[in-house]
């Protein structure tokens, strides 16, 4: 298994704050905490921005995606509005996930709560090449629903 480093930073008075880590062994993605400073309800439909309390410097070459915890997702309904969220190897400010409560209920996030997860991916730079024509395929322009709605 390929492994990469990520220096990460405690902001000020955040030195409390747990650092990402894996859950299992067999985890793909890292879990990362809330470092809200007093417990902050998520009302349904509400969307706010949850801070970490971390900076990261993402080697050149790779991007850190942002998701949701899938067991937050399906029992409470909390997801990200921009899932996953792309950290950038050139950003230097803190983590922050954008979150949204999709649930029926109010959702309280305390300080320390596991609230999202960070996985680390190579990146491919793309050239974008102008052409008169691109090759047919069998599917050719048929979009979102053309093969059905099951």
């Amino acid at each position: 298994m390929d492994r990469v480093q990520v220096k990460v930073k405690r902001l000020p008075g955040q030195e409390d704050m747990v650092l990402p880590s894996y859950e299992t062994d067999g985890a793909a993605g890292m879990d990362i905490r809330a470092a809200v400073k007093d417990p902050v309800t998520l009302h349904p439909g509400e969307i706010r921005l949850v801070p970490t309390g971390l900076t990261v410097a993402i080697p050149r070459g790779y991007e850190a995606q942002i998701r949701a915890r899938s067991g937050l997702a399906l029992k409470k309904g909390i997801g990200m509005v921009n899932a996953p969220g792309t950290i950038d190897s050139d950003y230097r400010g803190e983590i922050g996930l954008i979150m949204i409560n999709w649930g029926q209920e109010p959702f309280t996030i305390n300080r320390g709560d596991r609230v999202g997860q960070i996985l680390i991916h190579r990146v491919h730079r793309a050239e974008f090449i102008e052409v008169e024509e691109l090759d047919g395929t069998e599917r050719g322009e048929g979009g979102f629903g053309h093969s059905g709605a099951d």
